[in-house]
């Protein structure tokens, strides 16, 4: 799957010049709130050419930031999502068959079919480009964003493919030859750590961890993202998360459920948080049932008192 971004604020200043104080001045003003150890590893992976590893819990941004930084680059984003039993055909290349069966018939019907080579229907133009051949052929004139998003979803078979194209950013195509990126994209990998990532990929990457945002951050992105939220609202929000967050359950809330519950409170009408409130909406911020009932009725309006305690 290829998502595009616009390309109408372009960031054409050659490597050197960009700074991690503009890189996350950028991703403010796309509402992305990032510290600063986040944006250094962007800015290396960027200086040095390197693909950038991003692992974390679901749900603290890791996609997102990919997605701001193809538009803070005014770059194309290409996206290939991973899983299980992912292989080549989906992920790199295949053959256009229906194409090749027609020429085929052509060339039957102008009585060429004996003169007809391997060549003749083999060549670039019934080539299917899926995501990473589309990041090594890119045209544009500005680097894509190539994100390589739930690795470790992938088999082991796939990420040892990886190696290759991280490596050198070319692909053998054996009918054609090698194909390698005049312009190497940049890439993000991220990880939600189901599996571990074999140490050969993770030596070609820079590595960055993100974890779940301090209260004051999260409360930042909430206002950033959200922007009609009161603040009472975001604060109580924020601070109901983050108690949800040190719950045993099976599922804590990341980022967006943060975010997708405040704007769900503020399509409700609401200013303030109330026992009631939070128990008619938890389906929002909890997404297994054993979790809700857990904290629906005496948890909830406990948890809200404690969030209100602590201012």
């Amino acid at each position: 799957m290829t998502d595009q971004s616009p390309t109408s604020d372009r960031d054409d200043r050659p490597a050197g010049t960009r700074s991690i104080e503009s890189l996350t001045e950028e991703f403010r003003r796309r509402d992305y709130i990032a510290d600063r150890s986040l944006t250094t590893a962007v800015f290396l992976a960027l200086e040095l050419g390197r693909p950038l590893l991003l692992e974390g819990e679901a749900g603290v941004g890791k996609t997102e930031l990919a997605k701001v930084l193809a538009a803070s680059l005014g770059a194309r984003l290409i996206r290939l999502q991973c899983y299980e039993g992912l292989d080549v055909n989906t992920a790199v290349y295949e053959w256009n068959y229906p194409r090749q069966m027609l020429e085929i018939r052509l060339l039957e019907a102008r009585g060429n079919a004996d003169q007809a080579t391997a060549h003749d229907i083999f060549s670039s133009e019934f080539l299917i480009r899926r995501p990473l051949l589309q990041a090594l052929e890119n045209d544009d004139g500005v680097a894509p964003v190539l994100l390589i998003d739930e690795i470790d979803r992938a088999d082991e078979e796939f990420e040892a493919y990886l190696l290759e194209i991280l490596s050198d950013f070319q692909v053998t195509v054996p009918e054609i030859g090698t194909i390698r990126a005049e312009l190497p994209p940049r890439v993000i990998l991220t990880s939600n750590r189901t599996r571990e990532v074999h140490d050969a990929l993770k030596r070609r990457c820079l590595y960055h961890w993100i974890d779940y945002p301090t209260a004051q951050k999260e409360f930042e992105i909430v206002l950033a993202r959200v922007p009609a939220a009161p603040e009472r609202l975001a604060t109580e929000v924020v601070g109901f998360v983050h108690r949800l967050r040190e719950a045993d359950l099976t599922k804590v809330p990341g980022i967006a459920e943060t975010l997708d519950w405040a704007a769900a409170l503020l399509s409700l009408g609401a200013a303030e948080l109330s026992p009631a409130l939070v128990d008619e909406t938890l389906g929002v911020v909890l997404k297994y049932e054993e979790d809700i009932r857990q904290i629906r009725g005496e948890q909830a309006a406990r948890m809200l008192s404690e969030v209100a305690a602590r201012g």
